[in-house]
């Protein structure tokens, strides 16, 4: 069966953006572990990202974008530097376990080393977790960026006992899968909107 010229047009024009949408996921999760010990979770995971870690590091470092990383996290931002200046930061994130449902605010002071290192440490009287620190460092790998993620917690609340830790940790896993991708588009619009805002001569 023939098709029409603006048919075959709109097939190609299709399958173009098609195959381009894969073309812009190159954001590779190449190393993820989990593991828990002494009722303490700790998320490894190592990913590369074609984008630079300039654009990296301005998304990172504004917790209004991180609602976009996943859809666990309903309100996120940046909140003023406490009294030794450092910058602040607040997280509200909500789950279930079976029927068991709540929410969980995480909320602290960052550690930075523009444009190298991230990291965010939980003040456990103002947050629902024992201990929480996260860690990105951001390293040059050609046109992209290595981003190495070090996640540890130990949260506050009562966890349901066999299958509890191990939702946590798949949890914990399916968010570092699904997050990579969503940064690296986030970072590659903050890299558009820099060039475009470039003056032309």
């Amino acid at each position: 069966m023939l098709c029409s010229p603006n048919k075959y047009l709109s097939i190609l024009l299709g399958t173009a953006l098609f195959l381009h949408s894969f073309a812009l996921r190159s954001a590779e999760l190449r190393d993820v572990q989990i593991e828990l010990r002494n009722d303490r979770y700790r998320l490894y995971s190592e990913s590369y990202l074609d984008v630079s870690r300039q654009a990296l590091y301005t998304v990172l470092t504004d917790f209004e974008k991180f609602e976009k990383f996943t859809s666990a996290i309903v309100e996120s931002r940046n909140i003023e530097p406490d009294k030794r200046g450092r910058p602040g930061f607040y997280a509200r994130m909500e789950g279930c376990v079976f029927l068991f449902c709540r929410t969980f605010i995480r909320s602290g002071y960052l550690l930075l080393s523009p444009i190298a290192e991230i990291v965010a440490i939980s003040i456990p009287e103002e947050s629902d977790f024992k201990y929480s620190r996260e860690r990105w460092q951001l390293i040059p790998d050609g046109e992209g960026t290595i981003m190495i993620y070090d996640f540890e917690l130990e949260p506050a609340f009562w966890v349901p006992p066999v299958i509890g830790p191990y939702l946590i940790q798949r949890a914990l896993r399916g968010g570092a899968e699904r997050a990579i991708g969503r940064i690296e588009v986030l970072a590659r619009a903050v890299e558009d909107e820099k060039q475009a805002a470039k003056p032309v001569h």
